[in-house]
């Protein structure tokens, strides 16, 4: 008999709202209704300031713990998913960046296997098909334009598994290969891009329903010149990612992506690189080397950010305490935004029966005291 788990005491942020002194029933590998007077329950009292909220799902990440998924091995493919995993994502989509063909081919095909195995929920390709201008921490030689033949067969060699590709639609192809990506059901996501307003109008209305990292390796604000990023704010369809670690993005302008499109069309992702859980040094990322120092990942050739050392633990911890969000808008951003975005959400992305019991518990403070996937306590709360 699977012993079933119950989690009482804490705020419980559930869709509905929050609930003071709340309950979690946990049976087997999945959220049930209570189970009150059953022998076999255990249960675990937590304080009254502590929270249980959904497990984080991360559509952009790198790698973590000094590993890389761009090394194409299912070695350090697991260490970064481990790492991550500490920190409270309990689901994540595997970011690759920029490489030859053949070798992101290769890392899709092994990556691809986890995704088969239930590890990750799919493969994020970051470029090549991004703009020379605003490559960011992509090696500039390996750039190309999106010919739809080219994209096709990313897609064909991750088997099925691919969720989601970034391109710079304004790219001789880019219109065209958006609706490749729709057409085969992969997310196409506007980034790395020195689109206009009117061509990222035009991706929007192909099938982009993403901003990859947006305000970040595109065009700001110009009050004659939108470009991307208000095309991207305005529009519905369009989920925007943002890396909330205050080196990408000032306070203010998370204050403004929040205000215009919405806490239900924001994702906070990473983007993180190796260093994430690891600390600071020096890490590959693709075929380009990252110095990072006092947290801050840039390239050693030119100092471009490259990425982040960032986890969802302490976005989340930051978005409460530092952007004063309110912890439901945070738990959209974190958990259920990015979850019916891949099209999970029966299943992950919040606290309810018949869902799979991913959950964090934070304490008073918004530190992480616990972590369950699936049933399984990864980081079992330890409470004085």
């Amino acid at each position: 008999m699977v012993a079933i788990k119950v989690l009482t005491g804490a705020r419980v942020v559930l869709p509905t709202g929050v609930v003071e002194g709340g309950r979690v029933t946990v049976d087997g590998r999945t959220i049930t209704r209570h189970a009150e007077g059953d022998a076999a329950a255990t249960t675990l009292a937590l304080p009254s300031d502590h929270w249980i909220v959904p497990g984080f799902v991360d559509i952009h990440v790198h790698g973590g713990g000094g590993a890389s998924f761009s090394a194409g091995t299912v070695e350090e493919a697991l260490e970064a998913i481990a790492t991550h995993r500490g920190h409270g994502t309990t689901t994540m989509v595997a970011s690759t960046v920029t490489g030859d063909l053949d070798d992101l081919a290769k890392q899709a095909s092994a990556l691809s296997e986890l995704v088969e195995q239930g590890d990750l929920a799919g493969l994020h390709f970051e470029g090549p098909f991004i703009a020379r201008s605003r490559c960011g921490a992509h090696e500039p030689s390996l750039l190309r334009d999106p010919a739809p033949a080219d994209v096709r067969k990313l897609v064909d060699a991750a088997r099925g598994t691919a969720r989601m590709m970034t391109l710079a639609p304004e790219l001789p192809g880019g219109l065209d290969s958006v609706r490749l990506l729709a057409d085969h059901g992969v997310i196409a996501a506007v980034g790395h891009t020195d689109g206009s307003y009117d061509v990222t109008i035009g991706a929007i209305e192909a099938g982009a329903t993403v901003a990859t990292h947006l305000f970040n390796a595109m065009p700001g604000l110009a009050h004659r010149a939108p470009g991307p990023v208000a095309a991207l704010l305005e529009d519905e369809r369009i989920t925007v990612e943002l890396i909330n670690d205050g080196v990408h993005l000032h306070p203010a302008i998370l204050e403004l992506a929040f205000h215009r499109a919405g806490a239900h069309r924001v994702a906070f992702i990473t983007d993180a690189m190796g260093a994430a859980g690891k600390g600071d040094g020096r890490y590959p990322l693709g075929g380009m080397e990252v110095e990072v120092k006092d947290g801050v990942a840039r390239l050693v050739a030119g100092g471009s950010i490259a990425g982040s050392t960032l986890t969802l633990d302490q976005a989340f911890r930051r978005a409460v305490l530092v952007d004063r969000l309110p912890v439901e808008q945070v738990v959209e951003a974190i958990s259920a935004n990015p979850a019916r975005l891949l099209g999970m959400y029966d299943r992950i992305g919040s606290l309810e029966p018949g869902k799979d019991a991913d959950l964090v518990v934070l304490d008073g403070d918004f530190g992480l005291v616990g972590v369950m996937r699936k049933g399984d306590w990864l980081v079992p709360p330890e409470l004085g």
